[in-house]
């Protein structure tokens, strides 16, 4: 069953197209990336399954089912900034959280041993740093022991210390067997944590899958000569290549893994008059393939 399923979701803001028909469906047990720059529909989405926004068109489903409320107090959530009394302790604070939710109290000291806060459970919010913070917004999503978790941008802001803290936690809790929705626009972090992603541009959904299908298959091939912009136009017409695109510049080149053939490149480009500073086979990365995408 899936947990989540979106069945061509629009939404409309007057005559903007904040989502294009976005359709896909979140697994069991997964850690999944929503990933896309800013601006590409990442938090309207998260908005509308969590009913804080309503969808132009479309439909989807919580848990196999049309969603309802009820649903929805099944999975914990942050879609905003830690909002918390800067005076009152972090105990405090998720006793207020878990009033508003109709919760009890009694599993707040584990949550708080969960994101690594126990020892600073007296401490008054002013006193946390950064990624602090957040891990305690976390544990406000974590209160009722919800199976699914919905996270937006959950380590934005934050400094390298603060987001290694936040991943850490995030693959913690994904091998306690919760299901993890979370919208990002860093390709690292979708990377190391994520074991699904769906990739949106401009409110369009490019693809969606496991991360390692999304993000596998090609050789990347680098070029440089004395006028990049020649030699981007030229690859591109090259009768196997897939893609091409200027990054750190150079041109790079996708091709399917193992059809590369340096030596006939490099003749393709001399006898269109292009002679090439440099020629080198690479591997592809999720950052080439991301620009790859998104890039189109």
């Amino acid at each position: 069953m899936a947990i989540l399923s979106v069945d061509n979701l629009k939404k409309n803001y007057g005559k903007i197209a904040a989502l294009k028909g976005v359709s896909f469906k979140v697994p069991n047990s997964c850690v999944y990336g929503i990933l896309g720059p800013n601006g590409s529909g990442k938090t309207t989405l998260l908005g509308i399954i969590m009913n804080v926004l309503k969808a132009s068109s479309g439909s989807y489903q919580l848990f196999g089912e049309p969603a309802t409320d009820a649903h929805r107090k099944k999975i914990g959530t942050l879609l905003e900034t830690p909002n918390f009394y800067h005076y009152l302790s972090a105990v405090q604070n998720l006793k207020i959280t878990a009033a508003i939710k109709g919760l009890g109290t009694d599993d707040i000291e584990h949550v708080l041993a969960t994101v690594d806060l126990l020892k600073r459970k007296d401490s008054p919010f002013s006193s946390y740093s950064l990624g602090m913070k957040q891990r305690l917004a976390i544990g406000a999503a974590l209160l009722g022991n919800p199976d699914v978790l919905v996270f937006d941008e959950p380590t934005n802001g934050l400094d390298p210390v603060g987001i290694a803290e936040i991943r850490t936690l995030i693959k913690n809790l994904s091998a306690q067997g919760k299901t993890i929705i979370m919208a990002s626009h860093l390709l690292d972090e979708v990377e190391k944590v994520c074991t699904h992603v769906a990739i949106l541009k401009q409110g369009t959904l490019l693809t969606s899958g496991p991360v390692k299908e999304v993000f596998a298959g090609n050789d990347i091939v680098q070029l440089a000569s004395s006028s990049i912009d020649a030699l981007l136009n030229i690859v591109s017409q090259y009768p196997t290549a897939q893609q091409a695109t200027i990054l750190n510049g150079m041109v790079e080149v996708a091709f399917t893994a193992g059809t590369v053939d340096l030596a006939a490149i490099n003749q393709y480009c001399f006898e269109k008059g292009i002679v090439l500073s440099h020629l080198q086979l690479k591997k592809s990365n999720f950052e080439s393939k991301f620009l790859q995408l998104t890039n189109n």
